[in-house]
């Protein structure tokens, strides 16, 4: 599946908050966009994929007062942290930018200011809960008190955690500033909301264009049924972020600036870029493409806030947004207690990134249903796959070339079918990551493993080469093995990009999407390395628990910090 018309792309996943490390469930969603990403430019397809850090808000405020260094500061060290970790997956961001940018603050001001004149913004006063001590409104994650209804101590001021009611913040019992332990004050303030039930007949449609997954369509026809509420997106002094232009100590509100980043870091990447338009791929005529991944719980922003702030400052509204569900690990809910709560770099201690990869990928299909990282599966699943079916073909072959035909792959091919039934099956794969049916991708390339590995048991070239006259066949029978590898490892480069390096080194051969259809003949190929090791229990073992012992700093740090 080589494209005649190379399609023009533009992909984002969701902006990491600047105020703490990137854990593995954050790394399913970029692990997700990046193969979707490099499986675009594998088969020829132009294809950017940018993201930022989201680097506003009342909670990096209040962490870096408590570390003692500016906002700014923070959100510097955190990026830092996260490009590292970004990398280190091989996540292949065009540009990682911030939502603390001033190509961010420009759209921010202009998309507002386009909805102003459109009479889209509204402003009235509300009362909200104040903490008399940090002298700053509380957002309801900021107020703990007692459960209303099983009184359960030290809830949320909108949820329960014991027994998952939900309420305002004003029914909670002996309520508190979780910053200051004040008692919060009612107070009242003026505020801004975007109209955004000015926009329900264009959400209507939009949601339904096919631009969402059917289940989150459904979920925001709920909303849009039981109809649409203005938006508050204003919040008031001290906080971190840009100012509202025209209105003095309000700031907008973290939600609206966040989804802007994405412009703002791909402006970010055109200035820098020759020949990269920025206004080609967001005018509201763009024949380009515009995908967003994202995980479930942030759909109502990007598919009703984000679609009308475009559609009313007259940008284009994204081809599709791509929703994911959570990480669990072992059936549960990560856990700090348990140590399954693991850090990216606590992972990359103890683990290849790829096996991550490898295993994200074999269980990816393009639903919202939540992903389960079994660890005791996990290793069992990449030791089988990628040690037993995938790099055992090469081992098996490569040792017979090297040292009998001098590193010289045979003449002609000897088994064209065996090799036309691998190359006739770039269709259906090419489609199931078109499609992100990464599962069944992987299902049908382990499929084919397997045939490769049956084929060279059932010639055991180990034992005609023991028997004069037989070198032709062991090197065509070793040729067929080699080629049936390469295949596998260009139908894995998306998922497997730095093994798939280290076989193309050993192949001498770029492994590019059209290849498939060229195999290798009177091919010169390096001494075979191991690409692959098998993961032991006792990494697993350690990387737990480490992941507890910096749950237990981290713990120690705050109290410490008060």
């Amino acid at each position: 599946m080589t494209n005649t018309t190379t399609r023009e792309i533009l992909v984002t996943s969701a902006l990491p908050y600047a105020n703490g490390s990137i854990h593995i469930g954050h790394m399913l969603e970029y692990i997700q966009t990046d193969i979707w990403v490099r499986f675009q430019r594998h088969i020829g397809n132009t294809c950017h994929y940018v993201c930022a850090d989201d680097a506003h808000g009342t909670a990096i405020m209040l962490r870096a007062e408590q570390e003692g260094i500016t906002p700014e500061q923070l959100i510097a060290n955190v990026q830092a942290e996260h490009e590292q970790d970004f990398s280190n997956f091989n996540v292949s961001f065009d540009n990682f930018y911030s939502t603390h940018s001033p190509e961010n603050r420009e759209f921010s001001e202009y998309i507002y200011k386009a909805c102003e004149a459109k009479g889209h913004i509204a402003s009235r006063t509300i009362t909200q809960a104040f903490d008399p001590e940090k002298q700053l409104f509380l957002a309801d994650r900021f107020i703990k008190g007692t459960c209303p209804k099983c009184k359960t101590e030290d809830q949320y001021g909108d949820n329960c955690e014991a027994c998952g009611a939900t309420y305002s913040p004003a029914d909670l019992i002996k309520p508190k500033s979780a910053i200051s332990g004040a008692i919060p004050v009612q107070k009242d303030s003026t505020h801004l909301f975007f109209k955004l039930p000015d926009f329900e007949k264009l959400l209507k449609d939009w949601t339904r264009s096919g631009s969402l997954q059917s289940e989150i369509a459904n979920k925001l026809a709920e909303w849009l049924d039981s109809g649409l509420q203005e938006w508050d997106i204003s919040r008031d002094a001290p906080y971190f972020g840009f100012e509202i232009p025209g209105q003095e100590n309000k700031f907008f509100y973290v939600w609206l600036d966040a989804p802007i980043g994405y412009m703002a870091s791909f402006k970010n990447l055109c200035d820098r870029t020759a020949g990269l338009d920025f206004d080609y791929y967001w005018n509201k005529n763009s024949s380009t493409e515009l995908y967003h991944f994202i995980g479930k719980d942030i759909i109502n922003f990007h598919g009703l806030f984000w679609p009308a702030m475009l559609y009313a400052a007259e940008f284009r509204t994204p081809t599709a947004v791509y929703a994911h569900g959570f990480l669990t690990v072992n059936g549960q809910k990560m856990s700090k207690s348990r140590g399954t709560f693991i850090k990216a770099g606590t992972y990359l201690r103890h683990l290849h990134p790829e096996y991550l990869r490898y295993y994200f990928a074999a269980k990816l299909n393009n639903k919202v249903d939540d992903l389960d990282l079994n660890l005791e599966d996990f290793v069992q699943r990449v030791n089988s796959d990628l040690v037993g079916k995938v790099v055992n073909i090469a081992s098996r072959s490569a040792g017979f070339i090297s040292k009998k035909f001098n590193g010289k792959l045979s003449t002609a091919v000897s088994e064209p079918e065996l090799l036309n039934a691998f190359a006739s099956e770039q269709h259906t794969i090419a489609e199931h990551y078109e499609n992100r049916e990464f599962g069944k991708a992987i299902k049908a390339i382990m499929a084919l493993a397997d045939q490769a590995n049956q084929y060279i048991a059932d010639k055991e070239p180990w034992v005609l080469a023991r028997q004069e006259g037989s070198e032709q066949q062991v090197q065509d029978i070793c040729s067929t093995g080699l080629n049936m590898f390469r295949m596998l490892m260009i139908y894995l480069k998306p998922v497997l990009p730095m093994m798939t390096e280290n076989a193309a080194n050993f192949l001498n051969d770029d492994l590019s999407w059209s290849g498939l259809n060229t195999p290798l003949v009177s091919h010169g190929i390096e001494k075979f390395k191991p690409l692959m090791i098998r993961i032991e229990a006792s990494q697993i073992e350690a990387m737990l628990e480490e992941s507890k012992v910096e749950v237990a700093k981290e713990l120690a740090l705050k109290e410490k910090q008060g």
